[in-house]
């Protein structure tokens, strides 16, 4: 009875139909399976899925309305695996199930890990300036150290197509729009066609992680990363556009979304900047492009979201107020590029 009821609160995840499949999948796995959902509606569905004794995470795409190239689970999967042994903290990956009869998705077991996705600044502030201060640099050297590795070394130079990448997401990222259209955005309009007018020479390709943020990644009791999350948009491409991202969800500062930036001790968007660009070599010039398609794509995120709202497709609560965040977005991706940083 307990298990039937779980089933019936989890969306997405049928527990007797992974029950059957897990033991064939992942040796010394029991049949007596628990879940409850961490994280659902704005993006891929996440479970804690516990036997009794072992526990893992899965991971799935959302309900009903998924846009094409969107949340694939064999790739999030894939790399994962791949940067296993690399310096970049992730998951142990365990096993991908393509039979969609399982779930009616694809899906991901991966290792539960310990550790802290600090989303507001208030959790930043009981912390204190100086923990915060060290989380805030360690956050930049992750991404440092994911944009160091060579992705041929790791059997991932097939992962994506980094020639033409910056048009490539100016195209994406209007076409994810418009398949969420709900109204009228003539600032999104505005936006797409001055970054197509603008798009600068690549840096040199590497790994994109696709989202990152603070709140993707596992901090530990000792304030160190212990695992980068959320890989289901990483390709290969310009990875100054991971660092374009993490600044503009900073600059948006919404607690809809994530305000870490606001904690005292926060680095500040100058010193991320100094300190990303000490550790690599890559050219910064022209960087208010790729904070303004960074705008564009969040605002596209963002809209998606709103759209599964406005048709009853999300799971979870606090999306009432999702779709108005899409404007101080596009006139923040507005403002970068005519300001160039």
């Amino acid at each position: 009875m307990k298990q039937q009821q779980q089933q019936q609160q989890l969306p997405g995840l049928d527990l007797q139909a992974l029950a059957d499949w897990l033991p064939g999948a992942v040796e010394g796995a029991g049949t007596g399976l628990g879940a409850t959902l961490i994280a659902g509606g704005k993006s891929n569905l996440t479970y804690a899925l516990s036997d009794g004794d072992k526990e893992w995470i899965l991971r799935r795409p959302p309900l009903g309305h998924v846009l094409a190239t969107a949340h694939d689970m064999a790739r999030e999967y894939r790399i994962i695996s791949a940067l296993a042994d690399t310096g970049v903290p992730v998951p142990r990956a365990y096993a991908f199930c393509e039979d969609q009869q399982v779930l009616g998705a694809p899906f991901y077991l991966m290792e539960r890990v310990e550790g802290t996705p600090y989303r507001r600044a208030d959790e930043l502030n009981a912390l204190g300036p100086e923990r915060t201060r060290a989380i805030s640099e360690r956050l930049v050297d992750v991404l440092v150290t994911l944009h160091s590795v060579d992705p041929r070394q790791i059997g991932l130079d097939d992962f994506g197509r980094p020639d033409g990448y910056l048009e490539r997401q100016v195209h994406r990222w209007k076409k994810q729009l418009d398949a969420s259209f709900t109204r009228e955005l003539p600032a999104a309009n505005e936006l797409h066609r001055q970054l197509a007018a603008a798009v600068p020479p690549q840096s040199r390709s590497g790994i994109v992680h696709g989202d990152f943020r603070l709140d993707n990644i596992l901090i530990d009791a000792a304030d160190r990363p212990r695992a980068v999350l959320d890989w289901e948009m990483a390709t290969l491409g310009d990875p100054l556009c991971d660092l374009a991202l993490m600044l503009t969800y900073h600059r948006l500062g919404s607690a809809a979304v994530t305000d870490v930036a606001n904690a005292e001790g926060f680095s500040s968007e100058a010193q991320i900047i100094e300190r990303y660009a000490a550790r690599s070599d890559r050219d910064l010039s022209n960087f208010g492009f790729y904070l303004g398609l960074a705008a564009y794509k969040l605002a596209a995120i963002v809209e998606g979201i709103h759209y599964r709202h406005v048709h009853g497709q999300t799971v979870g609560a606090g999306f009432d107020n999702i779709g108005e965040s899409i404007h101080p977005l596009l006139q923040a991706g507005l403002d970068a590029l005519k300001g160039g940083n």
